[in-house]
């Protein structure tokens, strides 16, 4: 394994050799095999990337396990608050600890587009590194892809991810009761509304950033501590709404939401409103609904309020066995409106 204090913050492979991605059939090649061994291998190399096999072979305690895939094609690479990097690791960890699992392994895989300058793609190695690192997940496999200019758009990147279930823990949507709670770890819509400000130029004041970030440590903690918790689910594309309306499909429930108890930022209000966009349907990279019995709601807040990514933790609405499969919003005035599921998205390339 390469020596973790000699790596090099500037990009290990110089302009003088290659100053952007070449086109070698597909990714094989000279070039390749400098981005495997002098770049993905110094930045995140381990006993099971360097066996340099198709595959990897791995050990579990337990045979109960999670297993997810994503692929990320988010516009622009890199926005306020992280990159499709750091991204790519967190999304991947999240959807892991959402089905009650701690992360162990993912794979990586890169598609690359020709001209694509080394720098950039040193940044995105050096965030999957340092997101990796702080989730506690090793990379153990992975592939990288060259396509011709113009038909890849910089970097699309496909993670897979193992993780050990954590024992007494059933999650599943199906499992959501009338009378229990519905909380979340803090202020919503923040990811998609830095992805469009920065695509489109928008230049809000002050600066929207993403809330992409890894959960697998809060709800480790969480899961370990109340075994009663029914629902987790991380609500990405559709936002808030359609995570909720998604979960009353599948236990034929329905949940009534609080407008006083959901925190909007005033930045991510204000730029909402001068679009025209609900930030109820805005994605999130950095949240997780909770729902679990009301006796253990509070214990819950008090545990998520204790990591910095929960500290604005709260209750934000209640399941009830009123309106099957249907979520309702009380508003501000103290009147209900129905929140519908989207008939499409509002925020393409978002992830």
């Amino acid at each position: 394994m390469k020596n973790k204090a000699s790596l090099q913050l500037s990009c290990p492979i110089p302009a003088s050799e290659y100053d952007s991605i070449q086109l070698a059939h597909g990714g094989g090649g000279r070039l390749t095999a400098q981005l495997i061994d002098r770049m993905f291998l110094a930045a995140l190399g381990n006993e099971f990337l360097e066996q340099a096999h198709d595959g990897a072979f791995l050990t579990m305690d337990t045979a109960d396990l999670a297993f997810t895939t994503d692929s990320f094609v988010v516009d622009p690479l890199f926005f306020p608050g992280g990159d499709i990097g750091d991204l790519a690791i967190n999304g991947t960890v999240n959807d892991l600890a959402c089905c009650g699992a701690i992360p162990r392994y993912l794979s990586l895989a890169f598609i690359l587009e020709e001209g694509l300058p080394m720098e950039k793609l040193w940044q995105v190695v050096l965030s999957i590194k340092k997101a990796a690192e702080k989730a506690g997940v090793k990379i153990v496999t992975g592939d990288t892809k060259v396509v011709e200019k113009g038909k890849g758009d910089g970097i699309f990147i496909n993670t897979s991810g193992i993780g050990e279930c954590i024992k007494g823990t059933r999650i599943a949507p199906e499992r959501c009761r009338p009378g229990d709670l519905v909380l979340i770890n803090g202020s919503i819509a923040e990811h998609g509304m830095a992805i469009l400000s920065q695509r489109e130029g928008l230049g809000f004041s002050p600066a929207i950033k993403s809330d992409t970030a890894s959960l697998s440590a809060m709800l480790n903690d969480l899961l370990h501590q109340i075994s009663s918790v029914n629902v987790l689910r991380d609500p990405t594309r559709g936002g808030l709404a359609s995570a909720l309306n998604e979960i009353c499909g599948s236990s034929q429930t329905g949940i009534e939401l609080l407008e006083d108890k959901i925190t909007v930022s005033e930045a991510v209000r204000g730029a909402c409103e001068i679009l025209g966009l609900d930030p109820l349907y805005v994605a999130n990279e950095g949240k997780v609904l909770i729902i679990l019995p009301e006796e253990d709601a509070e214990k819950a807040l008090k545990i998520l309020r204790s990591h910095p990514e929960g500290a604005q933790s709260a209750i934000i609405g209640r399941v009830t066995d009123e309106h099957p499969g249907i979520v309702r919003l009380r508003t501000l005035v103290d009147s209900t409106r129905i929140v519908d599921m989207l008939t499409g998205e509002q925020l393409p390339r978002i992830c």
